[in-house]
């Protein structure tokens, strides 16, 4: 059975797939909300209905994709620092 100063030293096992979730969530939700809100707006100002619409969907999307490589190679190399550190 494992002792207090064990668990205390390991953490809360679930703790980095719930920071990963939400940050990935963040990172696909917000940049296509944000660009969906302008370019709605945009297009009814300027008249260029779906233009401006569908060029920030663009930008958003690659903008998310971008957050998420990002994120996603950034908790590799955390993972992988982790696990250099346990074999040592």
């Amino acid at each position: 059975m494992e002792t207090e100063e064990n668990k205390n030293k390991k953490g809360i096992w679930w703790k980095p797939a719930v920071e990963i979730f939400s940050e990935i969530s963040t990172w696909i939700a917000v940049p296509i909300i944000l660009a969906l809100i302008a370019g709605k707006a945009l297009d009814k100002h300027y008249g260029t209905a779906p233009w401006m619409l569908l060029i920030l969907a663009g930008i958003g999307f690659l903008v998310s994709s971008y957050g998420i490589v990002r994120s996603v190679r950034r908790f590799v190399e955390k993972t992988q620092e982790e696990v250099k550190k346990n074999k040592n």
